[in-house]
């Protein structure tokens, strides 16, 4: 047999009071792509980071290609053979492709040479770059090209993928996948983490699943149903919500006409004449590559940004001028993408957390004084009906894993009874079960009347809620489209800038009462 091109032996590591490793071995092949499942806190991203050299084994052994190593930095990781793409891309938007190549290189490629090898490199793998090209005018899959191929200049043997494909349209995720396969077959390994299990079972040939630091199976995904590896992670059966019948007969809750915006950020997306409605009973879906003007809208619709008074409305009033804790009154609730720091404070208690958004439609300051009893109960409330992993209420936010946080948040808005609630990728980065979670309570909020509204890059999430969907690209909405007779290429154009001309002035309501 071929040596393994990484091998883990027990490796432990432990931070205090939580093991996040616990013996964890397996082994990865030259030219095998190999798959990282686990929930969220299962120890994927501890475990990665060591192999990465972010962080150092407290036990345990790491070989690479037969030899005992210490991977003692990403400097050292990098000089081994390995390099790894973030989830969250480190790039200055201010500079060149070639610029931020540069900045993140190993090794000696002269500076005059390293334009025509950029363009060597993106053309022979399919990731087209324009190494003059400056980064705040690509779209997010140009930007994650440049992360690929500042790791394929450097010849890497194992290259490691934290949740490529999350911000991709179906077209960019097909074109990825053609790379990676070329890589593979020319005998680079890849350790590639991913919540969506429709993915693997194309990809890899190979899968370790973590659950609770430990591994608890390996399986060959092209075998398995999605089912079947989102049960081996949780160690229980899960049930996808089912989304009820259509109803878009009854009257609009949230309206939005006219809408035009500058953006206050230099390298944002100015709206450009946005209309759209959410009905009471629906969950209406915004899709689109990041970058689209999805933060300007949010900002408009939370109260953050305030437009004229006529432009938004909740339930015929006028909102336009008022902030977020005036549209809070009146039922509008918020769950940024952003959650920590946006939607938590992460140096503060979850009851505290719990008081920033549910201080008034919870009733937890009568009169201008604060119930610290009564904010403790409503974040235990939340604890418990959302499933959050947390050392009680008085745990720090930051002291919770990425998708307990996010948990957290939403339930701390959804269990505010909202008339309207806008929910900005409310599974960003959250494991299968956490995922489930989260859908059967915005589904069932639909349920009891609520208009929802979901901005999301996952494009399988908008296709499992909504009953309709736009989608944003360069500041304006498309046409809406009933999502059950929606095809994944129409929405994937859309998304990449395919603009439909039927949806006059971007409208996303009116036009899809016929269907």
């Amino acid at each position: 047999m071929d040596t393994p091109r990484l091998e883990l032996d027990g490796i432990t590591k432990r931070f205090p009071g939580v093991v996040a490793n616990d013996g964890v071995s397996f082994k990865v092949a030259p030219g095998e792509i190999h798959a990282l499942l686990g929930e969220n806190g299962a120890g994927k991203s501890t475990l990665v980071k060591m192999i990465y050299g972010v962080l150092q084994p407290d036990a345990g052994r790491i070989r690479w290609e037969g030899k005992g190593v210490r991977v003692l930095s990403p400097h050292f990781a990098r000089r081994l053979g390995i390099g790894m793409v973030f989830q969250h891309f480190s790039l200055f938007e201010a500079l060149s492709v070639e610029e931020n190549v540069a900045l993140g290189l190993e090794g000696d490629i002269p500076r005059r040479e390293l334009g025509e090898r950029i363009r060597e490199v993106s053309r022979d793998y399919g990731l087209p770059l324009d190494p003059k090209r400056h980064v705040h005018s690509l779209s997010v899959g140009e930007r994650q090209r440049i992360e690929i191929v500042r790791c394929l200049l450097q010849n890497p043997r194992l290259l490691i993928m934290d949740e490529p494909t999350s911000v991709l349209t179906p077209q960019e995720v097909e074109r990825l996948f053609l790379t990676l396969r070329q890589l593979a077959g020319e005998g680079c390994s890849i350790l590639y983490i991913s919540h969506k299990l429709h993915e693997l079972k194309a990809l890899c040939h190979a899968a370790t699943v973590l659950r609770g630091g430990r591994v608890v199976g390996t399986c060959d995904p092209a075998r398995e149903t999605a089912a079947s590896m989102a049960n081996l992670m949780v160690g229980t059966d899960l049930a996808a919500p089912a989304r009820p019948e259509r109803r878009l007969a009854r009257k609009p809750v949230l309206e939005v006409e006219g809408l035009s915006l500058r953006s206050d950020d230099p390298f944002g997306t100015h709206l450009a004449d946005v209309r759209l409605e959410v009905r009471q009973g629906e969950v209406l879906g915004i899709a689109g590559v990041a970058g689209n003007g999805q933060a300007e809208l949010l900002a408009v619709l939370a109260g953050e940004r305030p437009v004229d008074a006529n432009t938004i409305r909740l339930d015929g009033k006028p909102i336009g001028r008022m902030g977020t804790r005036e549209r809070r009154r009146l039922g509008l609730c918020y769950i940024p993408e952003e959650r920590n720091g946006h939607a938590a404070v992460p140096d503060l208690s979850l009851a505290d957390n719990a008081l920033l958004s549910a201080i008034d439609r919870k009733g937890l300051a009568p009169r201008g004084l604060l119930k610290g009893g009564a904010a403790k109960r409503y974040a235990e409330e939340v604890i418990r009906d959302f499933g959050v992993k947390a050392n009680g209420t008085a745990a720090l936010a930051s002291s919770l894993s990425g998708g307990n946080l996010q948990k957290f948040v939403c339930g701390r808005e959804i269990l505010q009874a909202p008339r309207v609630l806008v929910a900005a990728q409310p599974t960003w980065g959250v494991d299968a079960g956490a995922a489930v979670t989260i859908h059967k309570a915005l589904l069932r909020l639909a349920e009891e009347g609520v208009a929802v509204l979901v901005l999301s890059q996952d494009l399988d999430e908008l296709l499992a809620l909504t009953d309709r969907l736009v989608v944003i690209n360069g500041g304006r909405l498309s046409r809406p489209l009933v999502t059950a007779e929606a095809t994944t290429e129409e929405i994937g154009l859309l998304m990449g800038g395919l603009h439909d001309t039927t949806g006059a002035g971007g409208t996303a309501g009116r036009a899809a009462d016929a269907a």
